[in-house]
């Protein structure tokens, strides 16, 4: 497991290597990164419904999954409250033009579950039982990490100030570290090993990778547990911020872990205005790459 688990983490710093000046390319691996996310959450959700004794063990992920959501929602929050108070944070209000479409930002939170769904789906009734899977996903999720160590790389975005940026850092950090404690705190209620409940604990809203990562390492079942406890931190994340960013901004941008840079990136800049975004965008940036590389860690440790 320790190569398995480590191995996952040379694309993301390969791609973020290389260098790219042509847009084109560059929209090309923006189309091939959406492709093959909801590829690999395909292949979660067949490798779900194959799981054997599936029936039976469906009530207990909803509880481990509610159990996860529910305590690492609770740490997070007191985490980038304590962040808040000590470094505050001021918004401009964003008031040119319209929302984000908000109805539109929540039905595309909710197609990563409905490619799970299918997936199941075609796995337990339509499918025959498919023994390279799982070496699929492992080839497909190590091109995926590649595709976006580029896009991270040639974003236009200087690594020297997003790690200058004090508050960005900060969250990333807070979120982090409450998440730590929270994964510490659901050791005995998820009767696993230490560092694979820290691993569950680190995939800070990055759904295809916690899903497919954590599904190889403990099985297919801690897979499912996984990728619904991050796609479901993206929704809440769009519920809370524009209740929040007006008066604690770190919550409303921190709770959305990675995806701040990207998904809940427009959320951000229509509640909380412009001032929001460079914050948003070294947080979610500083945490793409935080959660492979701790996730790689602890599973290597089994």
């Amino acid at each position: 497991m320790l190569t398995g688990a480590l191995l996952i983490l040379a694309p993301l710093f390969l791609g973020f290597a290389l260098p790219l000046t042509s847009r084109r390319a560059m929209t090309v691996i923006h189309y091939l990164v959406e492709t093959l996310v909801y590829f690999i959450l395909g292949l979660l959700g067949v490798g779900l419904g194959q799981m054997e004794g599936l029936a039976t063990q469906l009530g207990g992920m909803a509880v481990q999954v509610l159990v996860l959501v529910v305590v690492l929602f609770v740490a997070n929050m007191a985490g980038l409250w304590l962040f808040h108070r000590w470094q505050p944070m001021t918004p401009v209000h964003g008031t040119e033009g319209e929302g984000p479409g908000y109805r539109r930002l929540f039905m595309a939170g909710l197609k990563p579950l409905l490619a799970v769904t299918v997936g199941l789906l075609a796995g337990f009734f339509l499918l025959p039982r498919l023994p390279l899977i799982e070496d699929v996903a492992t080839w497909s999720l190590m091109l995926l990490l590649f595709l976006i160590g580029l896009q991270l790389r040639n974003a236009g975005l200087s690594l020297r100030k997003l790690l200058m940026n004090r508050q960005g850092l900060g969250i990333a950090l807070a979120l982090t570290l409450s998440s730590l404690v929270a994964g510490a705190l659901l050791i005995p209620v998820l009767a696993l090993p230490w560092h694979d409940v820290l691993a569950l604990a680190s995939g800070f809203g990055w759904y295809s990778l916690s899903g497919i990562v954590v599904g190889e390492a403990l099985g297919p079942a801690w897979g499912g547990v996984a990728f619904l406890n991050d796609v479901l931190r993206e929704i809440i994340a769009l519920a809370i911020i524009p209740l929040l960013i007006s008066t604690r901004p770190a919550m409303a941008i921190g709770y959305g872990g990675a995806t701040a840079m990207d998904f809940t990136l427009p959320v951000i800049r229509s509640s909380g205005g412009l001032a929001c975004v460079p914050v948003a965008i070294a947080s979610g940036f500083l945490l793409s790459f935080l959660s492979p590389v701790l996730m790689g860690i602890f599973l290597s440790l089994g």
